[in-house]
């Protein structure tokens, strides 16, 4: 029988959805699972029961995502972060260890970086999936590629959104898997890609922050599109482990679920060995 828990909290922009599984008594820091845009923590739906065997294990929807209630404008990166960290706090997160763990993927990454940033104190480890450190000409290719497709009687839209999906996948990742993510994208309705746009104006800044993340973190490099951009991110922080993962592409998070929890819960732990890879 499954474990996984879903549940609402109050935040700044109204409620935040989550996905939470873990024992009630956790001996470990509890880890907080960031997603990718337009997506949302269903991401992480599997590696999150993967994962919860010691620790509580929580997979927020960013604000206008998933199921959490929209921001009423766009808003930045450092106010999803902001909005995360409500989440964190009226989930009490931090009143046992008085820390938590991170795992972000993509533009989940980059805003695990921001919440270490907002609240150092408040962080033990961190685990970023996909975070790039991009220069501006392949900043602003990305916001080329994910600029708001107006909605239109031949579904341009959704076939841009498809292509997207189908283009991009990894072997694992089956027609079924990209049918559940485009899902997902189509949840974010008019402001689907607000939280993308935030982060590519976060990415003008990213390899300053970096600079000041002093937590050990861990830089996972799944073979996806920015396999040759994310070793990039090591060269600016100052306590970083890289973890190439050529093999694992879109959807690693269902089809190695058992295999990333290992690899993250080692991890936070302090004893991830590379031969857990």
């Amino acid at each position: 029988m499954s474990n996984l828990k879903r549940l609402f909290v109050n935040g700044r922009y109204g409620q935040v959805h989550a996905r939470v599984s873990g024992p009630e008594t956790a001996t470990r820091r509890p880890l907080v699972c960031l997603h990718m845009f337009p997506q949302s923590g269903r991401n992480f739906e599997y590696f999150v029961e993967a994962a919860s065997e010691d620790r509580l294990v929580v997979a927020p929807d960013f604000p206008g995502y998933g199921e959490s209630s929209p921001p009423p404008h766009p808003i930045s990166a450092e106010d999803y972060a902001s909005a995360t960290w409500d989440a964190i706090d009226a989930l009490e997160l931090c009143k046992v260890h008085g820390q938590i763990d991170i795992f972000g993927i993509h533009a989940g990454a980059k805003l695990a970086v921001e919440l270490a940033n907002q609240r150092p104190g408040g962080v033990n480890r961190i685990a970023l999936s996909s975070a790039a450190v991009l220069d501006k000409p392949e900043i602003e290719r990305l916001k080329g590629i994910f600029s708001p497709i107006k909605l239109d009687e031949d579904g341009s839209r959704f076939k841009h959104l498809w292509r997207l999906l189908v283009d991009n996948r990894g072997p694992e990742m089956s027609l079924e898997m990209c049918a559940t993510s485009f899902a997902e994208m189509l949840r974010g309705g008019e402001g689907y890609e607000w939280g993308h746009m935030a982060v590519f104006e976060y990415n003008y800044k990213f390899a300053d922050i970096l600079t000041k993340i002093q937590h050990p973190v861990a830089l996972l490099n799944p073979g996806d599109e920015l396999y040759k951009y994310t070793p990039r991110s090591a060269e600016f922080l100052p306590n970083c482990t890289l973890i190439d993962l050529p093999n694992w592409t879109h959807g690693y998070l269902e089809a190695h679920a058992e295999a990333a929890a290992d690899i993250i819960t080692h991890w936070m732990d302090g004893t991830y060995k590379k031969a857990a890879e």
